[in-house]
């Protein structure tokens, strides 16, 4: 699939913050909204990114789905930044609206529960998905954003990631293909339904938090059993945060991700900083051709531009 020619944004930009999956603390959106401005952009805030219902939700299903269309239907608004993740937008697949979002593309940046969302649009629409910091998670803690990703995806420019990004080698090689990915936990909890990620012949990244090792075993061997690894050119793993429960050996969820996968041939790399991660949430490019070279220093260059300048 052709892939929708986004247009760039720069600093001076208005960009929305949208809440579609759980409901944000304000006081938290209100600092990522402050430091969202620093960074040099012009935030707008959604009608219902503070709003909340049945528990858990940022405002109803049809609340959420309006937002969302209005910010890619706002001509004035440069890019969508989701608040954060949580849970809901399993609700939303059914009621999006491709055309609407085939006519106005632009970046829409999310982690965690969009990514259903976002491999969605990308496989159907070839709306490239962004993949790194939220307004009320990472824009509001210190040291939360890596800036110089964030601003070369969203302004036309290549970018490379090394192990200044956390990046290092589980399993040398090198490939090139298309980087795609996302949660794991969401990616696994989609099979079975017609929003199935499509990652054959993909680089493939993977990330998540609080997953113990055995809950990753059980994640991979899913995907394994599902075919999602056939033709899967590399595979990149996130910081997965908290992914090692106390007292366990050093090195447990390395040893545990290469004895799952231990008859794929490829590089395998761990430790990307974007997503759920402890600082500096770098941004990806899922849609794009990168390469992933694991021999000696670690290294995943973009090569073509997310954005159009």
């Amino acid at each position: 699939m052709v892939n929708l020619n986004i247009p760039a944004i720069r600093r001076g930009a208005k960009v929305t913050v949208l809440s579609p999956a759980s409901y944000p603390q304000p006081e938290r959106l209100a600092t990522g909204v402050e430091a969202l401005s620093r960074l040099g952009f012009l935030p707008w805030v959604g009608h219902h990114a503070l709003s909340k219902a049945h528990h858990f939700f940022a405002g109803t299903t049809q609340a959420r789905l309006e937002d969302l269309h209005a910010a890619f239907l706002d001509p004035a608004a440069g890019a969508i930044f989701c608040s954060r993740g949580g849970y809901g937008c399993n609700y939303l697949l059914g009621g999006l609206d491709l055309g609407l979002v085939r006519e106005h593309p632009k970046p829409f940046l999310a982690h965690s529960d969009m990514t259903c969302v976002q491999t969605w649009l990308l496989d159907q629409l070839g709306l490239i998905s962004f993949h790194g910091p939220m307004v009320a998670g990472d824009f509001s803690q210190p040291e939360g954003v890596d800036e110089a990703s964030l601003l070369a995806a969203l302004g036309g420019d290549r970018w490379f990631l090394g192990e200044a990004s956390g990046l290092r080698v589980l399993q040398p090689g090198k490939a090139s293909g298309i980087l795609y990915g996302g949660c794991l936990t969401l990616l696994a909890a989609s099979l079975g339904t017609p929003y199935a990620p499509r990652t054959e012949g993909k680089l493939l990244f993977l990330e998540d938090r609080d997953v113990k090792p055995f809950q990753l075993d059980r994640l991979l061997r899913q995907l394994v059993l599902a075919g999602k690894f056939e033709a899967v050119k590399g595979i990149i793993f996130g910081e997965m945060l908290d992914c090692i429960a106390p007292g366990q050996k050093p090195g447990m969820l390395d040893e545990v991700i290469l004895r799952v996968l231990d008859w794929f041939p490829g590089p395998i790399a761990i430790g990307l900083r974007s997503g759920h991660v402890s600082r500096r949430n770098v941004t990806l490019a899922f849609g794009i051709e990168a390469e992933l070279h694991l021999v000696g220093a670690p290294v995943l260059s973009f090569l073509e531009r997310a954005t159009e300048k």
